[in-house]
């Protein structure tokens, strides 16, 4: 049993080898092509540069195109959007100077209405009103400057001009102690 057990060990180194032998060949292969690849791309790396750059310069180009595109068209309809705020404001500036104006009116009827009420009251009670008291006060007015001239002609007719008339000095008095 110890021979056969030989025999079969002896035969298996064989054929592992035989089996490691593609898979290092294709190992080495792939280090062959990534050499390859790393080679053909320093070569070609000057003109994938250039290309790069081409390329980089024409997506720049197309990028001002649509820039100025959208640009455009967004400059219109901000244009549109700031007319038309301004036009709602200038509405709510009517509508405000409206009201302002409805409520002005409404108060001068309210003020209106409250000096006739208190003007009835008063004259229930007796109590003249602002244009009696005005009347009145423009005749006492008149008669004012009536009886002042009234005084001036009476004063005028009673007394003869006056000539003043000297005082005599009294001596004075010395104080002895």
């Amino acid at each position: 049993m110890a021979k056969k057990m030989l025999k079969k060990k002896v035969q298996r180194k064989p054929a592992a080898k035989d089996l490691a032998a593609p898979v290092v060949d294709s190992a080495r292969e792939v280090w062959l092509a990534g050499l390859g690849a790393f080679s053909v791309a320093q070569q070609e790396s000057g003109r994938i540069f250039e290309q790069g750059s081409k390329l980089f310069d024409r997506l720049v180009a197309e990028g001002s195109k649509i820039e100025k595109k959208t640009r455009s068209g967004v400059e219109g309809a901000v244009d549109e959007l700031r007319s038309e705020v301004e036009s709602r404001v200038e509405g709510m500036k009517q509508q405000a100077d409206a009201v302002r104006k409805q409520a002005s009116d409404n108060w001068d009827k309210l003020e209106k209405i409250f000096e006739d009420r208190v003007a009835r009251a008063l004259a229930r009670m007796g109590i003249p009103g602002k244009d009696e008291v005005n009347g009145l006060a423009e005749k006492v007015q008149k008669l004012t400057k009536q009886v002042a001239e009234l005084d001036k002609a009476s004063a005028a007719k009673k007394a003869p001009p006056k000539k003043p008339v000297a005082k005599k000095a009294t001596p004075k008095k010395t104080s002895s102690k």
